[in-house]
């Protein structure tokens, strides 16, 4: 089942000036999507057109499911002053900005994810004092409180080292293999994230240039 599918994507944040180009690609069910590409390949602008924060005005995107969001860390998300079990409950707002209070079922799913997550004994710690690995495992819980379908992750690994950046990516892993969660990830970091993706697809210059698995992409899909 395609959760995701898009025909003709076309955007660009200037007028005739385009950072996507003619983009048609889905997205199926219980995949395991990296989107890789240098910096400026429309990797990053692509998930924020299917996620709606950028407005389309080419083409046509088709998503099914309520989706998760995880954006890369900023300055300011590292030094937030809120707890993990704020942060995570706030991934059940979703598009209702004008929701104040959480329900006893909103304060479950939080409760759920972050036992999953293995940070439920972390829950009143602030934000700002966890590790990097820690950051994350409090975001993809944030992105769970959305919908267990589908998350998009926007450089989940970006200025983690090394061992924590592979701890991530086994995390991901096990949530598609064990939960079906299908994960579309944007990464620069081609030669770790190749070995838990199912399926890559490749950027260049707003377009894409390789769509397969993995292997495929081992043999010559890199040239």
């Amino acid at each position: 089942m395609e959760l995701i599918k898009i025909e003709k994507l076309s955007f660009g944040y200037l007028k005739n000036v385009e950072v996507l180009k003619n983009i048609s690609m889905s997205v199926k069910e219980k995949e395991f999507l990296c989107i890789i590409g240098e910096n400026g390949s429309g990797k990053s602008t692509l998930v924020k057109c299917i996620l709606g924060l950028n407005k389309v005005a080419k083409g046509k995107i088709e998503a099914k499911e309520k989706m998760g969001y995880l954006p890369q860390i900023t300055e300011i998300q590292n030094h937030f002053p809120a707890t993990v079990e704020e942060i995570v409950l706030s991934g059940t707002i979703g598009n209702n900005m004008s929701k104040i209070w959480y329900t006893k079922q909103d304060k479950e799913n939080a409760k759920r994810n972050m036992e999953k997550l293995n940070i439920y004994e972390m829950k009143k710690k602030c934000f700002s004092e966890l590790s990097g690995g820690q950051k994350q495992r409090v975001l993809i819980a944030r992105a769970l409180c959305a919908t267990d379908k589908i998350i998009l992750l926007d450089e989940p690994v970006n200025g983690l080292d090394p061992k924590i950046a592979i701890e991530t990516y086994e995390l991901l892993h096990k949530l598609n293999e064990e939960q079906g969660i299908t994960i579309v990830m944007v990464s620069h970091d081609i030669e770790r994230s190749i070995n838990y993706c199912t399926r890559i697809i490749k950027m260049e210059n707003g377009k894409i240039c390789f769509d397969g698995i993995p292997s495929e992409y081992r043999i010559g899909g890199a040239q």
